[in-house]
């Protein structure tokens, strides 16, 4: 995460656009994914149904919704980028029919920055002389856009491999048949629980056990209310 300030260090980093995370999409992934498929289990075995029952629910869920998870994403991804080209358009026209008006905003935006008298004209003079840097400066200062935004395609893939590779966790005892399979799968997927949320730790001002105790415990009331369910329809 740390990087260098030497002037080269600098001027490399910077000659490109920003770099991309796709953590969001991981973790948004891989937590739904482990919650989901293990509410499955413990829905399914508390209402004291069979092993084949498991699978076949906790294997549909796992292409089912994964699949609608990374489509999801990657249609909110595509909106957010098909808005910013929209704003994009608009900002290019407005530029075109009113570029007095365009400078107002950018020498307000400025002055609201701290800019004030020739610096703030030199400023001015210096973003809109160059119509792609006063449309990405437009974008960024009066819509809140990023310079750099996701792939669709790669945040629905991102999506949808966490979902599946956390999903598939609480599934492998019964997949297994090993003796136990429950009491195995609650550890299993508790351990899951916990290296996905402490992976966070690694990105965010967070200890890695606080990011991880978090995840386990929002993960235990899904799967506790879920077990609950099937033990209340069962009876």
């Amino acid at each position: 995460m740390e990087h260098e300030h030497t002037p080269e260090a600098i001027r490399a980093r910077l000659a490109g656009l920003p770099r991309i995370s796709y953590l969001r999409d991981w973790v948004y992934g891989g937590i739904d994914g482990s919650v989901t498929t293990f509410a499955v289990v413990t829905g399914v075995g508390g209402a004291d149904l069979s092993l084949r029952i498991i699978l076949i629910l906790g294997f549909a869920n796992l292409v089912a919704d994964g699949f609608s998870m990374a489509a999801s994403n990657y249609l909110g991804t595509r909106t957010e980028r098909q808005e910013a080209d929209a704003l994009r358009s608009r900002e290019q026209r407005h530029i075109r029919s009113d570029p007095a008006g365009e400078q107002e905003e950018v020498r307000q935006l400025l002055a609201a920055k701290g800019f004030a008298g020739d610096d703030l004209e030199r400023a001015v003079a210096t973003v809109t002389s160059d119509d792609s840097r006063w449309i990405e400066f437009m974008l960024a200062e009066e819509y809140g856009l990023a310079r750099a935004m996701r792939s669709p395609s790669a945040a629905a893939l991102a999506t949808f491999g966490a979902f599946t590779l956390c999903g598939l966790v609480p599934l492998l005892p019964f997949l297994l048949h090993v003796t136990n399979a429950f009491a195995l799968s609650l550890v299993m997927t508790a351990i899951a629980f916990f290296v996905v949320g402490s992976a966070r730790s690694r990105w965010l001002l967070l200890s890695w056990w606080r990011a991880g105790f978090e995840t386990l415990a929002l993960g235990s009331i899904a799967a506790a209310l879920a077990y609950a369910v099937g033990w209340l329809t069962r009876t």
